[in-house]
């Protein structure tokens, strides 16, 4: 039979347009085998682990799509000196991971230093080239129009923000005005409420909001439903970002009306109203975890392949911002001493800026922005659907290596030896009189000395192998406790001084330092040890049970403190003439907050005959001590002697 013309003519367009698509394939094959090469090279030659040189807080979003198009070849390892098998499965595209250097966007110290590395967790896709191909020619901007694109090079490092082009400075800005909103909630949740509620609720009660962070260590759970459940209509990304900010603006303008309200009845009934309060922070937390996914995923296609570096820019720069602006400038602001200092002839007893003032404000600033970005900003479309099971296998995949078991019961047990210092060190000072004015003082201080210090512990990393400068910042971290309690023990009794001002601030940056050193350096193992396949999946596992390790022991530490603390009430010899509350006629506890507020406004005297957190910080320093000497330090050496094939998992398909 004859064949007709438009047959013919169908048949050689769809011939055209395979050949076209494998073009482009064979391109990104090229790419990554160059890839490949380079990190075989590299790691043949021990300069394996990346350097962070622009200094602690930047991460980083590594784009896997190199690794998607065709099979690894073997690669030698350079501790075994023989070839080992790489699965077959591949990463997709559009994936996120943190910088070698282990960035995050806590570039200050005011950042709550358990929030780390983020990334959203891409499943794994066939990486069959008909299957490919398929999909290429499935995407709405597929073409025979146009050439096939050469095979990419590797980009210039030095390339200036003035020299991007229009498009990507346009998104590269729109990529820090998102992640500064998510810098907002974070740094009241993490920073300035908990010293805000210190006058309300005691250690314990706070140890309780302390669970609010949970949701930003636990992402892990579900990113990949963010990642796979989305609406044509809206866009990959916007499906989840416009409802999450609607509903994040729409929080902060309810919590800032009654704030106030909430957070004395946090503190009443011996502080059983502290769990509902805890509750909507948790909320909002768990919403700018969730918006975190999708923000990184979109960083991924908004930026062009050449300038993808600038998406860790646009992460560092706007989560720094944000959590700047809402913990250090915030409680400045918020300080009536600072207030009265400079900017009041006549003193008050509130600060130039409130904390339900700053929530409504800032609410009203997320509506505006999610508007402008449903109206002005178009995503493009994509017919990708990703698999959420491949995903959770994976995660269980990896779950299953002896390596991997040992390296979380390391991260859980690790920060143990430094909560207290971390938790309640500030918050005792604040206790001891330390204002609050000071105290920003103390943080705005210290943020330059950890970003260009940070570039030193980025240096070391590279240097030498990662666990052991991780194992000597540790040292360090359980030297920085102990200076603390004893700059506590110190405090004035008639007040702060220039000198122990000057004291504090050089104990805070030696701790933030070190705490930067460790964060860097175990960064810096985890991408090593990373299998490069699923490397989205791998590393996100491991930054999850990091931030777990230093989220979970806060609770029980801040609980320690109130059990170890005993202190008495004792009535006045005589009634004071400005009695506030009822008049104290016995002695009684005064250990807890609530307890120690009725005793002063009664007039009475709270003598604290042991302090908890002495004991607690003691307790936690010989845990630290037993710990890295019997069990952390030796797992940690052994995990740096194995071969990267240790840390590979092995396809079933491959057995």
């Amino acid at each position: 039979m004859p064949v007709s013309v438009e047959r013919l003519y169908s048949y050689l367009l769809e011939a055209s347009a395979k050949s076209y698509a494998q073009q482009i394939l064979d391109n990104n094959r090229s790419e990554a085998l160059g890839k490949i090469k380079i990190d075989r090279d590299s790691r043949e030659t021990d300069a394996g682990l990346p350097s962070n040189p622009t200094g602690f807080g930047q991460r980083s979003l590594i784009s896997s799509k190199s690794f998607e198009s065709s099979p690894e070849p073997s690669l030698e390892d350079p501790q075994m000196g023989r070839k080992s098998e790489t699965p077959r499965r591949r990463e997709p595209d559009r994936s996120t991971s943190e910088d070698a250097s282990g960035q995050n966007g806590h570039a200050s110290g005011s950042m709550d230093p358990q929030i780390e590395l983020r990334r959203k967790h891409p499943p794994l896709e066939s990486s069959s080239p008909a299957s490919q191909t398929a999909r290429l020619m499935g995407r709405d901007d597929f073409s025979l129009n146009e050439k096939p694109p050469l095979t990419p090079t590797s980009p210039s490092t030095d390339t200036s923000f003035f020299d991007l082009p229009r498009q990507d400075r346009r998104n590269f800005l729109l990529l820090v005005l998102l992640y500064f909103l998510q810098g907002i909630p974070m740094g009241l949740a993490g920073g300035s409420v908990p010293f805000l509620l210190k006058s309300h609720l005691s250690y314990g009660q706070i140890g309780v909001f302390s669970l609010a962070s949970y949701p930003y260590s636990l992402k892990l759970l579900w990113s990949p439903i963010v990642d796979a459940v989305w609406s044509p209509a809206l866009g990959r990304r916007k499906s989840w970002i416009l409802p999450i900010q609607t509903c994040s603006g729409f929080g902060m303008i309810y919590l800032g009306g009654r704030i106030k309200d909430m957070m004395v009845s946090a503190g009443a009934s011996d502080g059983s109203g502290v769990w509902s309060f805890t509750g909507w922070w948790f909320f909002l937390v768990f919403l700018c975890a969730t918006q975190d996914i999708a923000v990184d995923g979109w960083a991924l296609t908004l930026l062009s392949s050449p300038n993808l570096s600038y998406a860790s820019t646009a992460q560092t720069v706007g989560l720094t911002a944000g959590h700047f602006l809402s913990y250090t400038v915030f409680l400045a602001f918020n300080s009536p001493d600072f207030a009265n200092r400079w900017f009041r002839s006549t003193p008050s007893e509130v600060g130039v800026m409130t904390l339900g003032g700053y929530l409504t404000v800032w609410g009203w600033f997320y509506l505006i922005v999610t508007l402008g970005l449903a109206m002005l900003k178009r995503e493009e479309k994509t017919k990708e659907k990703d698999s959420i099971m491949e995903v959770y296998r994976s995660m269980i995949g990896i779950l299953k290596l002896k390596n991997i078991q040992s390296i979380i019961i390391v991260h859980l047990i690790a920060k143990i030896g430094f909560q207290a210092n971390d938790g309640v060190t500030n918050l005792k000072l604040l206790d001891k009189g330390f204002s609050q004015e000071d105290l920003a003082l103390t943080v705005l201080i210290d943020f330059p000395f950890e970003i260009s210090l940070g570039y030193y512990a980025g240096r070391w990393s590279t240097a030498y192998p990662a666990m052991h400068i991780w194992c000597w910042a540790f040292i360090g971290r359980l030297v920085a406790a102990v200076l603390a309690q004893g700059v506590v023990m110190i405090f004035p009794k008639d007040g702060v001084q220039t000198w122990y001002l000057l004291t504090v601030i050089a104990s805070h940056i030696f701790s933030t330092f070190m705490n930067t050193v460790m964060f860097v350096a175990i960064s810096a193992f985890h991408a090593k040890i990373s299998d490069p396949l699923i490397g989205g999946t791998y590393m996100t596992l491991l930054a999850t049970v990091s931030n777990l390790g230093g989220t979970f022991p806060r609770y029980f530490i801040l609980k320690l403190v109130d059990y170890f603390t005993v202190a008495t009430c004792h009535p006045p010899s005589s009634p004071p003439k400005d009695l506030k509350g009822d008049l104290v006629t016995s002695t009684f506890s005064c250990a807890l907050e609530s307890q120690k507020h009725i005793c002063l406004e009664g007039g009475g005297t709270c003598d604290i005959s042991r302090d908890g957190y002495y004991i607690t910080n003691v307790v936690c320093v010989l845990i630290g001590v037993v710990t890295f000497w019997t069990y952390i330090r030796p797992a940690a050496m052994k995990l740096q002697a194995l071969p990267l094939r240790a840390w590979r998992l092995v396809d079933p398909d491959t057995r």
